[in-house]
């Protein structure tokens, strides 16, 4: 782990990394919006992470990364099915229902469930007073901007599938920490895409997505947004990801989950006509406040989740996406004192 205060490369290179993280995973969630437009969500998430997985897994295998065993495979199923079908795929869902700026907001709060999860699973000790304050500011903007007649019309659905993503997402990660997975994050990654790619195809299945598709409906706009989540969201900014994470200090890192979701407001309202409301950005204050606060109160890291938000893009992110987000190996969140 690079030291908390120091940087080992260039202020330009880590600059230019960093603002690829917060321009390229916050732009994921608008990216999702345009991609479902032709494409059914499921159906269009999981030939984005079997793609993105089966690229970064093979690149990796061939830059001579060891082969993993079964129980490596079978851990990476079962965090990629936290991290990506309920997380990313509650994202996608949800994007058909509310827009992609209220989303990016949604999934910010992925740090307040890693913070109580955290806490119920190492038996309740005293939180710093910083991230007490965080996890209040942060659902009371929650609480700010669902409410009825509060920031607008907000599909209660839809809201209530991006906080459950948010909650996969978090469950998901901490799994990652206690699971065999290979050392490789190159590897790990690719394979919890592919995990989760293939359940996410499942789900489309299920959903009957397959019966409804016609490739011929696809709009120019929809696949060359599914590329964009493929390459950018899912590889380049997860490997300058991977490089802040071995160069500059986490602190510094960390703050993409407060970055993303105001690029991704601004995206919304910018290209695809999302209003902007003083609500929604009162409600977004809010929350990103608690956000930082959890992540400047903390002393030691205590979460290192294995894929990003993306939005749960982090997803990875996100994503991370995603909350797209696409892809992250690493992330300090929460401090217990």
């Amino acid at each position: 782990m690079t030291d908390t205060g120091t940087l080992r490369a260039s202020p330009l290179k880590v600059a230019l990394a960093l603002g690829a993280v917060y321009l390229i995973w916050g732009s994921t969630y608008l990216a999702i919006r345009f991609a479902i437009e032709t494409i059914p969500p499921f159906l269009m998430a999981g030939c984005r992470y079997l793609t993105a997985g089966a690229l970064l897994y093979g690149w990796a295998r061939w830059r001579g990364a060891p082969r993993p065993s079964l129980l490596h495979w079978r851990s990476a199923v079962v965090v990629g099915a936290f991290l990506l079908l309920g997380g990313n795929g509650g994202v996608v869902w949800a994007e058909q229902r509310v827009g992609s700026g209220l989303a990016a907001l949604l999934i910010s709060t992925e740090p307040l469930w890693i913070v109580l999860l955290f806490w119920l699973a190492s038996g309740r000790k005293r939180l710093h007073p910083r991230v007490i304050a965080g996890l209040l500011l942060g659902f009371a903007g929650v609480a700010l901007l669902v409410r009825p007649g509060g920031s607008g019309s907000v599909d209660t659905l839809g809201a209530v599938a991006l906080v459950l993503a948010s909650l996969s997402w978090a469950w998901g990660s901490l799994q990652g920490q206690r699971a065999a997975l290979p050392a490789s994050p190159l590897v790990s990654t690719g394979m919890q895409m592919l995990g989760g790619g293939a359940l996410l195809l499942a789900a489309s299945a299920l959903a009957g997505e397959p019966a409804r598709f016609a490739l011929s409906a696809v709009s120019a706009r929809s696949l060359l947004s599914l590329a964009y989540l493929i390459v950018f969201g899912a590889i380049v900014a997860f490997t300058a990801y991977v490089w802040l994470l071995r160069v500059a200090p986490p602190v510094l890192v960390s703050t993409y989950a407060y970055v993303n979701p105001v690029v991704a407001v601004f995206l919304g309202w910018a290209l695809a006509g999302e209003p902007l409301r003083a609500g929604t950005l009162g409600a977004a204050a809010v929350i990103l406040a608690g956000v930082a606060l959890i992540s400047t109160g903390q002393r030691r890291p205590v979460v290192k989740p294995s894929l990003p938000q993306p939005p749960l893009s982090r997803p990875l992110p996100s994503h991370r996406t995603g909350r797209e987000g696409a892809a992250k190996v690493e992330a300090e969140v929460c401090e217990v004192r």
